[in-house]
């Protein structure tokens, strides 16, 4: 049987003052920056609205989204540039945007939670069970920060270089999205290392 959402932070909680959970939104998009949230908890309240962002629709994220700067005790969210993901690939730059959110909390003390990929150097306990976005608050927490906020951004985009539906497609490569990327080409803001949705060799 599954622990109820919440249950794990508070178990770390019992070894660490505080609990950070860290995720990301954007790292298999065709354009946009990756976003890279930190969220640190050193309680974990009853009940939240807060659930992995997947599962939740705009309008619920955004309500976790409101719920989380609200009740965590620190959060931040970082941008890592299409050209900073070409250069370094997605998986790199996931793990340097990692380690640059929990750095900028400056939280010393405190016991760090990861969905599957590690940060690159947290100098802290870390742990990245897979699925772990489904099964810790603080990570669910993070992911719902990482895709409000990569959202917010790829509208604000879209509106400013309109033709490739970002405000729709979110970067991603959907069917509309590369149709658009054949008739138009990419955009500055597209990753290069991406053919369409393919690696490049």
């Amino acid at each position: 049987m599954t622990a109820p959402l919440g249950a794990r932070d508070r178990s770390l909680l019992r070894e660490a003052s505080v609990v950070i959970g860290v995720d990301e939104a954007g790292r298999g998009a065709l354009a946009g920056p990756l976003a890279v949230a930190a969220a640190a908890f050193d309680t974990i309240p009853a009940a939240s609205p807060v659930r992995d962002s997947k599962t939740l629709s705009r309008r619920r994220r955004e309500e976790a989204a409101a719920w989380v700067r609200e009740h965590a005790v620190a959060w931040v969210v970082v941008e890592v540039g299409p050209g900073l993901v070409d250069t370094l690939n997605p998986l790199a730059a996931t793990r340097l945007g990692m380690t640059a959110a929990i750095r900028a909390l400056g939280l010393r003390e405190a016991a760090v939670v990861t969905d599957a990929v590690p940060p690159s150097d947290a100098a802290m306990r870390v742990i990245a069970p897979v699925g772990a976005d489904r099964t810790y608050l603080c990570v669910a927490a993070a992911s719902v920060l990482a895709k409000v906020h990569r959202d917010a951004v790829l509208a604000d985009l879209a509106r400013r270089w309109p033709g490739w539906g970002w405000e729709r497609n979110a970067g991603y490569g959907t069917r509309q999205h590369r149709a658009e990327l054949d008739r138009r080409g990419r955009s500055f803001l597209h990753r290069k290392t991406f053919a369409w949705g393919r690696v490049l060799p």
